[in-house]
């Protein structure tokens, strides 16, 4: 592979601003982008990657033999069938999450990697675009906390009425909370448990604070065991207008000799971001981790051209949608 190219497909989602920008970060020429219509992130985007071209068409993005990769940031629904289109043109992927809606989508998806030996990935931005994470990492595999046991993921959010878009509103658009926000702490449990599969024991959706915006759920919970350990979720929208960020995301991972707790955003009180609280043994201290690397982007570069999976392995890209949707349908089915 010559110098990687990247396009993007659909920027309807927020997170493509990371996606793209870690991307050219690792080495990468942003080569174009196409989405529908003009959605309210595109004046964002625009301002960003103000030297990239609009392309004409997602075929002319897709025709292009430069292009080795599609980014895909579009309204969730549709990421599946554009990943499917862009695998069976040669390119590989990299997806927003959630990567898929339904179980029928990913087992397209599946087919498809197989059929044509493409990568196709998730970017889960709450692992691979916080540096506390990656800090975390380093400690657990120096055994730090002894061998993990428990990860206890709380991802709240910011409901931002007045900007969203219809389709946030509309449960088979996005897919329902736990298929899309959930995923980064199913993604987290597994690789920090060291986990490849799980049982799902408890799993719940609700609105409690939106009665006129039935297609929106707005908290759930799960829980999940594998062999290797347990974890427990927590998502919503419930995040207040005076908190300075988004959400007050925080992680904690229980080992056999100790624990960490990231507060990734914020920690009221403090200034910064990516605070990290390390115990054991020996130490009891609060770690500023907003230097730590974001290893996944560069790994990926990497994977793309050697064919690997240091970045992240394909089974666990597929394992984190599938327990997201079996718990999205094992709530929705007790409510």
């Amino acid at each position: 592979m010559t110098a990687l190219r990247f396009a993007a497909i659909g920027i309807d989602h927020r997170h493509i601003y990371g996606m793209a920008a870690n991307m050219i970060a690792a080495g990468a020429e942003f080569a174009g982008w196409w989405t529908e219509g003009h959605p309210g992130t595109e004046a964002g985007f625009v301002e960003r990657f103000a030297d990239v071209p609009r392309a004409d068409s997602v075929q002319a993005l897709l025709d292009d033999p430069s292009i080795n990769l599609i980014l895909l940031s579009g309204i969730p629904r549709d990421r599946a069938e554009m990943a499917i289109r862009a695998m069976q043109a040669g390119k590989d992927v990299l997806t927003d999450k959630p990567g898929c809606t339904t179980m029928d989508q990913l087992d397209a998806i599946k087919a498809t990697v197989a059929e044509t030996g493409r990568i196709w990935s998730i970017d889960f931005s709450e692992r691979f675009e916080v540096p506390a994470v990656t800090r975390a990492a380093e400690l657990v595999a120096e055994g730090a906390i002894g061998r993990v046991i428990q990860t206890l993921g709380i991802g709240p959010h910011r409901l931002n009425r007045d900007t969203r878009p219809d389709w946030f509103f509309d449960r088979e658009a996005y897919g329902g909370i736990i298929t899309d926000i959930a995923s980064h702490q199913i993604d987290q449990f597994l690789y920090f448990t060291g986990s490849t599969d799980a049982e799902i024991t408890l799993a719940n959706v609700a609105n409690y604070a939106n009665p006129n915006d039935p297609g929106l759920q707005d908290f759930a919970e799960l829980a999940l065991r594998s062999d290797q350990g347990h974890g427990y979720i927590r998502v919503d929208w419930y995040t207040p207008d005076a908190l300075p960020t988004w959400g007050d995301g925080r992680l904690t991972i229980l080992g056999t000799e100790g624990y960490i707790e990231l507060r990734k955003y914020v920690d009221v009180g403090s200034e910064g971001t990516d605070h990290l609280i390390l115990v054991n043994g020996d130490r009891c201290e609060k770690i500023d981790a907003s230097g730590a690397d974001l290893p996944f982007f560069s790994r990926f570069v990497a994977d793309l051209r050697d064919r690997t999976e240091t970045a992240m392995t394909q089974a666990h890209a597929f394992k984190v949608c599938e327990l997201a949707l079996r718990a999205q349908a094992m709530a929705e089915a007790n409510p």
